[in-house]
């Protein structure tokens, strides 16, 4: 069977060769960057704020709060991104989100998987950022849930796409700023009806694509933790990165 399978990838390579996720230059692996644009990528691994994981300049200051989050706390634990949301990484979140690129789902969910490892130790469930069913019916798909069933299979942490649910159809959070994002998002979620008792006293991990000002996540945080979970961790593909 693994021959068999080996001999139909060829095949399909020879048709639709491997393209890198951001430029489209030929890799060998579908899903893969190339070298060039995988260097060009900001990943966060170095120091960062204890609770948002905003880089921080300095080794010192790893472990500490930044601005934003001593000013006000997050409804969430701690959140964590992969990359900084730039120019060299617009495209592939833009890909997924817009452009039907989904073979990149499975590498975003074995990044994920890395960044967020400590995370990952003692959650119960998988969650994602929901579209409102209008969205969804007209992009067909929610890549948070790609991304997210993904992670789940890499992880092995249940994923469940359907914990939350989007009540109101919010406009676009672009352009908003954060006091705006987050007055357009609130009451916008709730726990999908049934779901009280398999998020009861539970620790979450939410996945969402981009964290901006982090409303958006922040709102669903709320929202899981007011119906009973214990904890929320937020993992997310990208981040914008400002000062605080």
């Amino acid at each position: 069977m693994p021959a068999v399978q080996g001999a139909g990838r060829f095949a399909l390579d020879l048709l639709l060769p491997p393209q890198c996720l951001s430029c489209r230059a030929p890799v060998t692996e579908p899903g893969h960057l190339c070298g060039t644009c995988w260097s060009e990528v900001d990943f966060l691994d170095g120091p960062g704020c204890a609770c948002c994981g905003l880089p921080f300049e300095t080794p010192e200051l790893d472990g500490a709060l930044c601005g934003a989050c001593t000013r006000a706390t997050p409804a969430y634990d701690k959140a964590r991104a992969v990359m900084c949301y730039d120019d060299a990484s617009k495209g592939l979140i833009l890909g997924l989100k817009h452009g039907d690129r989904h073979e990149g789902a499975n590498s975003y969910g074995k990044w994920l998987a890395r960044v967020g490892a400590e995370l990952l130790e003692d959650a119960d469930l998988i969650a994602v950022v929901p579209l409102h069913r209008r969205r969804l019916l007209s992009r067909r798909y929610n890549q948070a849930a790609l991304i997210g069933q993904s992670l789940g299979r890499e992880s092995g942490v249940p994923f469940d796409p359907m914990v939350l649910e989007r009540m109101r159809a919010t406009p676009s959070q672009g352009g908003l700023n954060r006091r705006q994002r987050r007055h357009n998002v609130a009451g916008a979620f709730r726990v999908r009806p049934g779901y009280e008792d398999p998020i009861e006293d539970r620790q979450i991990v939410l996945v969402d694509d981009v964290l901006t000002t982090g409303a958006t996540v922040d709102a669903c945080a709320r929202t899981l933790k007011r119906g009973g979970a214990r904890g929320i961790h937020v993992l997310t593909l990208a981040r914008v990165v400002r000062p605080t």
